[in-house]
């Protein structure tokens, strides 16, 4: 599927671009170019050791901010499929710093789409977040607002063989400052602050999160948002997992925080088709036959009034599943 395609991944030094360059140049060795494209020096040096070019030649390096139109523009030329994964996405910070926030996670998706449209590119895929889905915080509703940027960019493309598309998904499962690692370091210290007891995620880890995006390349006809199905932790669940031995503090919710995430709202389901591994929202006027795409994708209706909630969930992990994900994707020597 990208053997001989010329990618270009935003944001592309973190934890999802790192990971997402580790596997699709282990599948497809025969891949043109990989343009890793973030504004931190200090990371692509970092991650050219990971990857040195010796071994990668067809891996580059190309120092930009999604916020400069022009440099995202320059970086575009020749490129095939964009990944848009650059954003401002913690949450408390976005809270403090809000326009920060919105000239990265906004303005910077609309110089993505711009470039998209002006350099020949083929296929663009834009991560989004649970927090997106009726957003109460600042970075949910940037990512709510590029999300529609993304998707309206169809309508846009005029005769251009070009398609945009979304995923959607929940907390990665050890990415940089997320709760896990943050978990694993306060073991050290006697106590776990708990922002709330009930809380509860949707939990996906850094592979199946590449999968997704790879699943959307090949298969989004344009202006989809792909929703997994993954399952949902509660947070004292985690907690006891990862430090049992310790005493829990209860902290309270942060600003902008939810007590459970959404990713498909009750509005949503309107245009929500079950495809098995994944649920699909829809534009509300897509420019292809929704006939001929239900076929394709053997696509169900979800069910009027269904909504899909990480504290509603049917699938949950328990600690044995907890701990074993940790070890397998976050640190090998985890011992409880």
């Amino acid at each position: 599927m990208l053997n001989g395609k010329k990618i270009l991944i935003t944001g592309g030094t973190g934890s999802f671009g790192k990971k997402f360059t580790e596997m699709v140049l282990t599948k497809y060795p025969d891949i043109k170019r990989l343009v890793i494209f973030s504004r931190d020096e200090l990371k692509q040096y970092e991650m050219a050791q990971m990857f040195p070019p010796v071994k990668y030649p067809q891996l580059r390096f190309f120092i930009g901010d999604v916020r400069d139109g022009e440099r995202v523009k320059r970086a575009c030329e020749g490129i095939d499929i964009i990944v848009h994964a650059a954003a401002l996405k913690h949450v408390p910070i976005a809270e403090y710093n809000p326009m920060e926030c919105i000239k990265t996670n906004v303005f910077g998706a609309e110089n993505v789409v711009n470039a998209a449209l002006d350099c020949g590119v083929k296929n663009v895929v834009a991560l989004s977040t649970d927090k997106a889905a009726a957003p109460i915080n600042l970075y949910g509703a940037t990512k709510l607002c590029s999300d529609k940027l993304f998707i309206a960019a169809n309508n846009i493309k005029g005769s251009r063989d070009l398609k945009f598309s979304v995923v959607r998904y929940g907390n990665v499962l050890g990415s940089r400052g997320s709760v896990v690692p943050f978990f694993l370091g306060q073991r050290k210290k006697g106590a776990l602050p708990i922002t709330h007891q009930e809380m509860t995620r949707f939990n996906i880890t850094l592979e199946e999160g590449v999968e997704m995006v790879l699943h959307a390349i090949e298969h989004s006809w344009g202006g989809e948002l792909f929703v997994p199905k993954i399952p949902s932790y509660d947070i004292m669940t985690l907690a006891r997992s990862i430090a049992p031995e310790i005493d829990h503090r209860i902290v309270g919710i942060r600003p902008g925080e939810k007590l459970h995430e959404e990713m498909i709202t009750e509005t949503d389901a309107l245009n929500t088709f079950d495809c098995g591994k994944y649920y699909v929202i829809l534009p509300t006027l897509p420019n292809w036959s929704l006939e001929n795409w239900v076929s394709t994708f053997n696509a169900k209706r979800v069910p009027e009034g269904f909504k899909y909630n990480s504290g509603t969930n049917d699938s949950w992990l328990d600690e044995t599943e907890v701990r074993r994900l940790v070890k397998l994707h976050v640190d090998p020597n985890f011992i409880v």
